[in-house]
């Protein structure tokens, strides 16, 4: 009995150290070995670095630096990462020089011959690796052959150069991925990789440089690089590099950049080449048109990330072919001229211009026209600034339990729309501002159409209390649309008035909002929210609402005719918005059905909004109740209450003929100004949206079947179903054009 007491205290005490054991195994720390090889990579890799060293408790850091960090002709730049803090545990010299095709195949020669060695001393938990350089795919093939877990970032992505194959080799030797976009990360799982192990985290870069590019010594930095006289604004940032799958042609297209920034006269800082093939020729082309002594050029080998930021922020355009320009400089609304077809594939923001080929430096010059000086909507396609904290945690979460064997995944793409990342916020959705003439509201609006949340508050006068009052309620939705599980994409406007949409500017606006005239809506909003943003006419909002969702969802043309307190509306011709070359293409309220007709509030007279509008119509019956000629038997209306429209079709439905008179020419105005419509655009279909489509359905239907051609006779007239076009309206400019704009 003894025995047998003393036999379960052993157990007991040898479950318990397991389970001691087990607890301790949890509560290892993950050894994480950041390899870095450029100047390039170290700008995406350093942020994740910082997160991993602040928080030793979880984690321990090794880093390796290879590639051209440790030459002297790229700017040595394994200082920069020494000057952040780090310890380097290894340097290996990985570059054979020549800059040649032959010389890249060397230096991954070289680099898989000395790799093994520092891998076998370092034995870390997971390799992490970034991008698509050949030096990475080194380090992947080795990590991989030696059995160590390899975290890519930015796999998924499409270029147009060797790179591409490059990336998706590294992708599919690594055992987990930290991307970009959801197009990326699509992309992966199109490729087979296990959804599980994929991470939609944005660019680590962004992290530093959405916290960075505000600072208040910009103008210094700028001014260390460049010269004291130079202005922001009125300088270009150059960076170029070799296309190694058509290298002479890459040097042509280098050559004619030049001669173009020559010819153009702005204070350029031109940075040199990486170290892919063909960047010993294209700085000979440099040093031939001599670059390095042009007064208006500052040709750098490194500029460190944070202060190259700020450069990139303030310029008055960035040209090239670098990453940079299509990724980075998109979150500052920074133009941009993409040269040639190293980034062909890649997502862009709306601020960059691309010049696919050039046979003279002139079309290259004319972009630099175009684009100079310009500022587009900040976007947001690779980052919201919180990708390290998701990285973190992403790291934190393998398993090193699980079996190291890759594998993959056939079954079908999963939802793009939806996610299972539970820092992600799942559902697509836009921010919607109405400017109406009483009222502002705002709505987060998701991609169905549905309003999650709705605000409103009285429209201020001033364009500064209107300004502060917009970014404040902006604001407080995108606060709120976390805990109501929205991804904000953008904020669409709608507002009265003449607009230009392209520069987001109200041109001219209505009387309703105290009369606004050139006034940029995009620009302001862009700045305070780091979103894109898009402003339309509430009529052409409208129509854009009934294509999402209405009633012209599918219907190539149509036309939508608001008829509230005045009369505008919005036409769709081959599905898309017609603006007209100065944006009044769809003043629909304005078009003349009489010569000799009542005046209106545009200063003409005979408009259809003078007959038709809910103005129209509410001075009629004030007219009608001046002459006692209003009220009928069995009307209810106090004597106090304003007159307005309903009472006015009120009488008429009680029998009132000189009401019933003036609603008749009142319908019969605008039926012939849709038959207008009909005759010009010729859609094939008229959809009524506003207070008053109920009321003027029939009737303009019945004029239109009476006075129109004979071939848009049956042209069906219907009533809106949409409760607030307006706000749907600007939401589908956000939900269309955020998630779609890939040149």
């Amino acid at each position: 009995m003894e025995q047998y007491f003393l036999r379960m205290q052993r157990n007991k005490e040898k479950k318990s150290m397991e389970k001691m054991g087990e607890s301790n195994q949890c509560k290892r720390k993950l050894r994480v070995c950041v390899a870095t090889c450029n100047r390039a990579d170290y700008s995406k890799l350093a942020p994740i670095m910082s997160g991993i060293k602040s928080h030793p408790e979880d984690f321990e850091l090794e880093v390796v630096v290879l590639g051209s960090h440790l030459i002297d002709d790229y700017g040595n730049t394994f200082r920069m990462i020494e000057q952040d803090d780090f310890d380097i545990g290894s340097k290996l010299h990985t570059i054979v020089r020549g800059e040649d095709e032959a010389a890249m195949v060397e230096s991954v020669g070289l680099a898989l011959v000395k790799l093994p060695d520092v891998i076998q001393r370092l034995k870390p938990d997971i390799l992490v690796v970034h991008g698509d350089r050949f030096d990475a795919l080194a380090l992947a093939t080795a990590a991989a052959l030696m059995n160590i877990r390899i975290l890519h970032l930015e796999g998924g992505e499409v270029s147009g150069t060797i790179d591409d194959s490059i990336r998706h080799a590294i992708s599919k030797l690594a055992h987990y991925h930290a991307c970009c976009t959801r197009m990326a990360e699509q992309h992966l799982i199109a490729m087979c990789e296990d959804h599980s192990r994929i991470l939609l985290a944005g660019c680590p870069s962004y992290d530093k440089l959405l916290l960075s590019h505000h600072r208040e010594d910009y103008m210094d930095i700028i001014k260390s690089w460049l010269d004291d006289k130079v202005q922001e604004g009125d300088y270009i940032v150059a960076l170029q590099h070799p296309v190694t799958t058509n290298i002479q042609h890459s040097v042509k297209i280098y050559g004619l950049m030049l001669d173009a920034l020559i010819s153009f006269n702005k204070k350029t800082l031109i940075l040199f080449p990486n170290i892919d093939a063909g960047s010993k020729e294209m700085v000979r082309v440099m040093r031939r048109k001599g670059i390095e002594q042009h007064p208006n050029f500052r040709a750098v080998k490194h500029i460190p990330f944070e202060q190259f930021i700020q450069l990139v922020s303030h310029a008055g355009c960035m040209i090239g072919n670098s990453s940079c320009g299509v990724r980075e400089a998109g979150a500052f609304g920074t133009p941009v001229i993409n040269l040639g077809t190293r980034q062909t594939g890649r997502e862009t923001g709306e601020n960059v211009l691309h010049v696919r080929d050039a046979d003279t430096h002139n079309k290259i010059y004319h972009a630099l026209e175009l684009q100079f000086g310009k500022r587009y909507p900040c976007s947001k396609i690779y980052g919201d600034g919180n990708a390290v904290p998701r990285i973190l945690k992403f790291l934190r979460s393998i398993d090193l339990d699980e079996p190291l064997q890759k594998t993959f995944c056939f079954p079908p793409v999963k939802d793009p729309i939806s996610q299972d990342i539970d820092h992600i916020l799942e559902t697509q959705s836009a921010l919607a501002v109405d400017l109406g003439g009483t009222n502002l509201r705002v709505a987060i609006v998701c991609m169905r159409g549905t309003i999650v949340k709705k605000y409103s508050q009285p429209n201020p006068k001033t364009f500064e209390a209107r300004m502060e009052l917009i970014l404040k309620m902006c604001n407080d939705a995108m606060r709120d649309a976390v805990g109501l599980n929205c991804r904000i994409l953008g904020v669409g406007v709608s507002t009265g008035g003449r607009v230009n949409p392209q520069d987001g500017v109200v041109l001219h606006s209505t009387k309703l909002i105290q009369e606004w005239s050139s006034v940029d809506l995009r620009t302001p909003i862009s700045d305070a929210l780091h979103l894109p943003v898009w402003v339309d006419n509430d009529g052409n909002c409208a129509a854009l609402a009934e294509r999402k969702f209405g009633h012209g969802k599918g219907v190539e043309n149509f036309v939508t005719v608001i008829t509230g307190t005045g009369i505008g509306g919005g036409i769709i011709h081959h599905n898309e918005l017609v603006h007209g070359s100065t944006f009044c293409a769809a003043e629909l309220g304005h078009i003349m059905v009489s010569l000799e007709g009542p005046e209106c509030m545009c200063g003409s007279r005979g408009c259809i909004e003078a007959y038709a509008s809910g103005m129209a119509l509410q001075r009629e019956a004030k007219k009608l109740h001046d002459e006692d000629l209003l009220k009928v038997e069995g009307m209810d209306m106090k004597l106090s209450e304003p007159i307005t429209a309903a009472h006015l079709i009120s009488a008429a439905k009680m029998g009132n003929s000189k009401a019933d008179a003036v609603l008749t020419k009142a319908a019969t105005a605008l039926g012939v100004g849709i038959i207008n419509i009909l005759h010009i655009v010729n859609p094939s279909q008229v959809i009524l949206s506003g207070v008053l489509a109920s009321y003027y359905q029939a009737p303009v239907q019945h004029v239109i079947s009476q006075r129109a051609l004979f071939s848009v006779q049956n042209i069906k007239v219907v009533t809106s179903d949409l409760e607030e076009p307006a706000l749907l309206g600007a939401a589908s400019m956000v939900l269309d054009y955020a998630t779609r704009r890939i040149y």
